[in-house]
């Protein structure tokens, strides 16, 4: 390969987080790496470029594949997968977790581009705590204590020799295998033989009875019993009688079912312990008639953060994640991991209110901000639940139907709950007849735009105005953005819809200058809207048709306008602030916006999102928040207005905190444009 293809594919490699190298596909040495593979090997360029990849990774699979990579090249497709083993350069090696693909180039015989994850504390966890359930393991099989096994009728199914042992059972009432017989003798052994007898018919009468006592046998002995039934698969099945050493046993049986139905990170139970818990309530429920619900938690733009912060951080977060929901729910409920950012929650005898109050404390804990170390950013999640038995039969259909409800508030916007619904009213038929309305609304000029005031928090007077879409269907009636505006970004036909209403905008804009009242109205874009190649030109001739002078336009962008290209969404964004355009980030604070990031955009404004509003002036934690905000803003010489002002104590501590505008009911709903004239140039 020539030397500036290899520095032109070593400059891409560079600042990704994890090792990476180039190796030339015909002689396989190392041709670039990045500093990342310094960090996870010991070693830099200078000893490994040159270098053939087999003297670094050398497991027999390895290679194999080197030795037949010629032959391999054509018919690998966008990469490959495996765990493997790489050498440091103090000679152990490291476990990772290695993607290969193939570069192909013209005029060379190309070259392969591998990727290392490192995965040596992940095995190192995974072998301890295989090591810790066989040491548990053992430590049972060992155990001094007498063991007694029984069905639910109380027939003996099995024993240990130190039961035999410190029962004195005599050999051929044990080789009888006289159930009756052996029941008799213990019965006889005790000091109160009809108090045991009393007792044990009340434990098998009760098959999830725990108990422990004590029995005074004639010889002197003081025993202490334990009974905990025997479950299978969630259910009941039998009973577990331990004698002596109660403690110990008890301790290293509790331990054997933690490791292997809990998660390691969080300490939760895992899926597979939810799922039993979840089919014997689904039998508890069917003998008694009661219901219960099963909620689907899911952390929203949970990836940003392992992807900005790191993993660690990440970790972090699912840790506290863990705690708010154990505090969120009764002790008797169930908090379970499902997978990386997924949480089970199972609400015992609830029905459809139970399960909508337990959702609720749910959303109110996890939209609490997280801080750690200097760093302060809010998580929302997204709840759905499913109830039994209306929701389905069993533990993968009620998994399965939360889940679905999980997807369906995540389509809607994020940061809610909702309950499972039955097919008919979310399928694709539906969403379908959806998008075919709003496409003729569009054709048919059945959209409108209403526009709410922007007002200076000290003065009360009018300095802008927000753009906000409606729709009314002559059949459906008022439909909500919140409804519709979700299907047609998944459908793409949201970039007509944001054209339409930023030309409509800026042409009432312009109409109100033209009559002597210059007035700046904002627009909300969508991120699909904004990756749009034009999106620049189309928001130039906009203003070019309507002659209104581009600093009488705010673009509306959502923090993940921001993060999703960083580079990309700067270029736009100088291009528009060359027009002339002002520029906000909308919802500040329900995502994940870097000091870096908002100091580098072009932006003059910050909206604070309504759901920090709610809670003022009483709510410390949203008070804390909006005051950090509003400081935030002023070091880096921001507005900041927040919304959904709705009372006038509201704005008082706004005012104290050194926001400078607000919008919301408290001043006026949005407006379509005629009443919007009346209530703004008349107040004034």
């Amino acid at each position: 390969m020539r030397r500036p293809e290899i520095d032109a594919q070593a400059a891409l490699i560079a600042a990704l987080p994890y090792a990476c190298w180039l190796v030339d596909a015909a002689t396989h040495e190392l041709l670039a790496v990045n500093p990342a593979s310094e960090q996870l090997l010991g070693m830099g360029p200078a000893q490994l470029l040159g270098r053939t990849v087999d003297s670094l990774v050398s497991t027999p699979e390895d290679a194999l594949f080197w030795m037949e990579a010629g032959t391999l090249a054509d018919k690998v497709g966008a990469m490959l997968e495996s765990d493997t083993m790489i050498r440091h350069a103090e000679g152990h090696m490291l476990w990772v977790t290695r993607r290969v693909s193939f570069v192909p180039l013209e005029g060379s015989e190309g070259f392969w581009a591998l990727s290392f994850r490192d995965q040596t504390q992940q095995r190192r966890q995974e072998e301890e705590r295989e090591a810790l359930v066989s040491e548990l393991r053992a430590t049972l099989e060992s155990t001094a204590d007498a063991i007694l096994v029984t069905d639910l009728a109380g027939r003996m199914r099995s024993f240990n020799k130190r039961f035999a042992a410190l029962w004195d059972l005599p050999e051929d009432l044990l080789a009888d295998k006289n159930d009756e017989a052996v029941q008799v003798w213990m019965r006889r052994s005790v000091a109160d033989g009809a108090a045991y007898a009393a007792r044990l018919a009340a434990i098998q009468e009760a098959p999830l009875l725990q108990s422990s006592d004590q029995l005074h046998l004639l010889n002197g002995r003081v025993i202490e019993r334990v009974s905990l039934p025997q479950f299978s698969r969630g259910r009941p099945v039998g009973r577990v009688y331990s004698f002596r050493d109660l403690s110990e046993k008890v301790a290293a049986t509790q331990r054997i079912e933690e490791l292997s139905h809990s998660d390691m990170l969080t300490g939760l139970p895992n899926r597979r312990a939810l799922a039993e818990r979840i089919d014997y309530a689904q039998a508890m429920a069917r003998r008694d008639g009661s219901a219960f619900a099963l909620l689907n938690v899911d952390l929203d733009r949970f990836k940003q953060i392992n992807d900005t912060l790191g993993q660690n951080y990440g970790d972090r977060v699912l840790r506290e994640a863990a705690e708010r929901l154990r505090g969120a729910l009764r002790e008797v409920d169930t908090v379970a991991r499902l997978s990386g950012d997924s949480f089970g929650l199972l609400i015992h005898q609830a029905d459809a209110r139970m399960a909508e109050q337990a959702a609720q404390r749910v959303q109110e804990a996890m939209n609490q901000p997280y801080g750690f170390d200097t760093l302060s950013f809010t998580v929302t999640c997204s709840t759905g639940i499913a109830l039994f038995p209306s929701d389905g039969a069993g533990a993968d259909e009620l998994m399965a139907s939360a889940e679905r409800a999980m997807h369906w508030v995540k389509e809607s916007g994020r940061g809610a709950f909702r309950f499972h619904a039955p097919r008919k009213d979310v399928d694709l038929l539906s969403r379908m007849r959806l998008d075919h309305a709003m496409r003729a609304a569009l054709t048919e000029n059945r959209f409108r735009l209403h526009y709410q005031p922007q007002v200076d928090v000290n003065t009360g007077r009018v300095i802008g105005a927000e753009a906000l879409i409606r729709w009314r269907d002559p059949l459906r009636g008022e439909i909500s953005p919140v409804e519709f505006i979700p299907v047609a970004e998944e459908s793409g036909f949201v970039v007509a819809i944001g054209e339409w209403v930023l030309r409509e905008a800026v042409e009432q804009a312009a109409e109100w200058m033209r009559q002597g009242r210059p007035m700046q109205v904002a627009v909300n874009v969508s991120a699909l809207q904004f990756q749009q190649a034009q999106f620049v030109e189309t928001v130039a001739e906009a203003l070019r048709a309507s002659g209104l002078p581009p600093s009488m336009l705010e673009l509306e962008l959502t923090e993940s306008v921001l993060l999703r290209d960083a580079d990309e969404a700067l270029n736009r964004m100088e291009a528009l602030a060359a027009l002339g355009v002002c520029m906000s980030i909308d919802d500040f604070g329900t995502g994940y916006s870097s000091l870096g990031y908002l100091k580098r955009f072009p932006i003059q404004r910050l909206k604070i999102d309504r759901s920090f509003i709610k809670g003022l002036p009483g709510d410390a934690s949203d008070a804390g928040i909006v005051n950090a905000i509003i400081q935030m803003g002023r070091a880096l010489r921001l507005q900041v207005i927040a919304e959904g002002v709705e009372t006038e104590a509201q704005r008082e501590c706004l005012a104290r905190l050194g926001c400078n505008e607000y919008q919301g009911w408290l001043y006026a709903p949005a407006l379509e444009p005629r009443a919007f004239e009346e209530r703004v140039w008349r107040r004034r």
